[in-house]
């Protein structure tokens, strides 16, 4: 297998992570309030992933941390707007205006690079959209403020990832990973102080949804996307992403006895088919590459 291949079951494994995530957020935020939450999560990541990569800490420079306070405050854009939103909005519609980053990565790519995405390319982000749509349609999508907020954060998100495949290749990424958690840690940290009262979690419940956000969904997910993210693109990135739904499915039929539907399986069916035509494309294209080289050195 590819090192591009093994860089996206990586970043496919942090997406079911990812799913996993809305279960602990809703835990969490029953008794803390959301920069608390965000603090939380983020500091308890920094502190266990600093500690197993000390050595690689230590030697961090200057423009890893400057590259990691960028990226740590798009980070806490993201979390703080995705559950102040959640407030004043419906699941579904945050679920789609959030997933929205998959096609506004691609979009944002290709001004970035002035050409047009390719057509397979298109054709899967249109197929993960309508996926989508049909997983987190429920009646009406009238904006809300709530909706405006989960779309300022779906924007932020995928200057994060664009921003991420750029920085990477300048930095060393587990340092590099682990410091912006810090960074989105500390701002949280500072507005938490400032606007809520901090607190720890009170229930068995709570330190369970704090430590899973805070272990599981950062430290290991955040770390393995930085690495990921060197050997795979932003388009890639952003398409495998859009698993998160359906993984955010399976795990609520797994731990709160949703059943299965049919809006689960159509839209589920549509977002596995665009991230396959994404895949083979990038298959495509190795093969080409690998025989034009070859030929150049057939005598």
């Amino acid at each position: 297998m590819s090192i591009q291949g093994k860089a996206n079951i990586l970043m496919v494994i942090v997406t079911m992570f990812w799913g996993l995530s809305y279960t602990f957020m809703v835990m969490g935020l029953e008794t803390l309030a959301v920069y608390n939450v965000v603090a939380l999560r983020c500091i308890i990541a920094f502190l266990i992933a600093g500690f197993i990569f000390y050595k690689r800490m230590l030697k961090v420079n200057g423009q890893t941390l400057k590259y990691a306070a960028i990226q740590g405050l798009l980070l806490f854009i993201v979390f703080a707007l995705s559950l102040f939103g959640l407030q004043s909005t419906s699941v579904s519609n945050a679920g789609f205006i959030l997933s929205l980053t998959v096609v506004l990565v691609p979009i944002f790519s290709s001004f970035i690079d002035k050409k047009l995405p390719s057509r397979a390319v298109s054709f899967a982000v249109i197929c993960t959209m309508i996926g989508i749509t049909v997983l987190t349609a429920n009646g009406s999508f009238a904006f809300q403020k709530g909706d405006i907020l989960v779309a300022i954060a779906a924007i932020c998100y995928s200057l994060y990832l664009l921003l991420n495949s750029s920085f990477t290749r300048n930095v060393e990424s587990i340092s590099y990973g682990i410091y912006q958690l810090g960074f989105a840690g500390l701002y949280a940290l500072i507005l938490t102080c400032l606007f809520e009262t901090p607190a720890l979690p009170h229930s068995p419940t709570a330190w369970l949804a704090i430590l899973g956000l805070g272990i599981i969904c950062s430290a290991f997910c955040f770390v393995g996307q930085t690495v990921a993210q060197q050997y795979t693109s932003a388009t890639h990135t952003g398409l495998i992403f859009s698993l998160e739904p359906i993984f955010a499915a399976m795990f609520a039929m797994m731990f709160i006895g949703e059943g299965l539907t049919m809006k689960l399986v159509i839209g589920g069916s549509f977002i596995l088919l665009g991230n396959i035509v994404a895949q083979l494309e990038h298959f495509h294209l190795l093969r080409f590459i690998k025989k034009e080289a070859h030929e150049k050195v057939m005598p």
